[in-house]
């Protein structure tokens, strides 16, 4: 059998990693996608795969309520080992990348070499434009090293958003609450190849995409809280899907810097804001990061920004308190009316609907927020074909609000040693559907004899169906 020289140097690559100069271990993210650009993500790394027979983390044996603040990263590591030298390591290098990404028909389009920043953990994030609506686009990301050797490139493809007018069958996959220690898989988690093979047009992770203030390490400062990132998509399940599907990523409260987090609070040595660069550092996002798409005649999605504006938790409920802040929340308003999408989907980094534990206070199902989630509820209720989709629970769940009758879909955490703050057989009023496991959300928009369907199908982790929900669009 005989190969071209091209298809030779494309195996040669597959089976000797090892020749490259510089490698992108943690693969590309195309996020930010609309009907004509996409914001692509990449970052340089040193070595063809992460460490994985470095030195484990110091986690103390017990920690008592008057010893639970977060450990420094002198007291996390072993005597005499850098953050190079643990599990999971993938240290960055230096160097640029060049991307080239062409159309169905083999129209093509490429980019100049670019260095990545070595003061933003040797990564590059650059939006291509003049993309064709509803359109599938292949991808390819070369790299190489500062002395020029030829490194890693990766192949990828993505598909745009139709133009607003355009009939087309839509389909989406939400998650929620993951985390590297937590994956069910030494390759990353299960959730990622059961979501490959259902192909979906875009994803979104509504945050808690890792977990800042959990152990192996803390993250306590800027380098602690890279490395988790670096570890994380590291993964190969995580680093193959990423450079498959149009992606969406907010960020939550462990994600910005630790649990019920508001701003002007800090994390050892990480700060507020320094939690807000590091999440524009590692994720293809827009500054601020609250933002809508239409994806086609039939659906339109609102991503919203649950930490950067709220106030803190603690402070008396009433008018002024906010997790929106009065800009965005002027902002949803104001676009979701205008909308002539069949149907509109808010998608938030918190649960609105709920119910919630008692005990909580951090969302707008909890009564903390009473007075802005009544607001966002009863004007959700005054929408036609209208719907919620939330993260942050660790449960799946499809509720209805029984003051309001808004619907809201929950997607669960990413595995099912994740699962877990809710008792499956506490079935509430609200409750139409809850399954306290891991696994996902799969939307899908599409016309049957003529009427747009929105489903809701709950999946588990190994992508079983647990239910499926369908709605059919108000046409009056």
């Amino acid at each position: 059998m005989r190969y071209s020289l091209a298809a030779s140097i494309f195996l040669l690559a597959l089976i000797s990693p090892v020749f490259a100069g510089v490698y992108q271990t943690n693969g590309i993210k195309i996020g930010e996608v609309d009907q004509t650009s996409a914001l692509i993500w990449t970052r340089l790394t040193q070595d063809a795969q992460p460490k994985h027979d470095g030195a484990d983390f110091i986690r103390p044996a017990k920690r008592d309520k008057k010893n639970r603040g977060p450990l420094s990263m002198a007291e996390q590591l072993p005597e005499g080992k850098t953050l190079a030298d643990m599990r999971g390591a993938v240290p960055g290098a230096a160097g640029s990348v060049r991307i080239t990404w062409a159309d169905s028909n083999g129209h093509e389009a490429l980019t100049e070499w670019m260095p990545v920043d070595a003061n933003k953990d040797h990564t590059l994030q650059h939006r291509i434009k003049d993309l064709k609506p509803g359109s599938t686009y292949t991808l390819t990301v070369e790299s190489r090293d500062s002395d020029g050797q030829a490194g890693q490139s990766i192949h990828g493809k993505f598909r745009t958003a139709p133009a607003a007018d355009q009939e087309a069958p839509i389909s989406l996959v939400v998650v929620s609450c993951q985390e590297y220690s937590r994956r069910d898989s030494p390759e990353g988690h299960k959730i990622y190849p059961s979501m490959l093979a259902l192909d979906p047009d875009f994803f979104v992770h509504t945050g808690d995409i890792e977990y800042y203030d959990k152990a192996d390490p803390y993250a306590t400062n800027v380098e602690l809280a890279r490395f988790k990132w670096n570890r994380l998509y590291g993964l190969p399940k995580l680093a193959k899907f990423h450079s498959q599907v149009s992606s969406y990523f907010i960020k939550d409260d462990h994600d910005t810097i630790k649990n019920d987090a508001w701003p002007g609070m800090d994390y050892g040595d990480l700060s507020w804001e320094q939690g807000l660069d590091l999440f524009r550092e590692q994720f293809p996002v827009k500054k601020d990061n609250y933002r809508t798409i239409r994806w086609g005649k039939d659906l339109q999605v609102w991503l919203v920004e649950g930490r950067d504006y709220r106030s803190p938790n603690t402070m008396p409920d009433g008018p002024e308190k906010t997790i929106w802040g009065k800009e965005q929340k002027e902002w949803f308003f104001r676009t979701f009316r205008e909308s002539d999408a069949t149907f509109r989907l808010l998608i938030s980094p918190t649960t609105i609907v709920g119910p919630d534990r008692g005990n909580k206070g951090d969302n707008h199902a909890n009564e903390a927020f009473t007075h802005e989630g009544d607001e966002i509820r009863k004007f959700i209720a005054s929408q036609k074909n209208a719907y919620i989709v939330c993260g942050d629970r660790h449960w799946q769940h499809v509720s209805i609000d029984g003051k309001t009758g808004v619907k809201e879909f929950s997607c669960g955490a990413t595995s099912d040693k994740h699962a877990g703050g809710w008792k499956e057989g506490n079935i509430l009023p609200e409750h139409q559907y809850l399954k306290v496991k891991g696994g996902f959300l799969g939307i899908t928009v599409s016309r049957e004899n003529g009427t747009p369907v929105l489903k809701g199908t709950h999946y588990s982790v190994d992508g079983k169906v647990y239910n499926v929900d369908t709605n059919l669009a108000d046409q009056k």
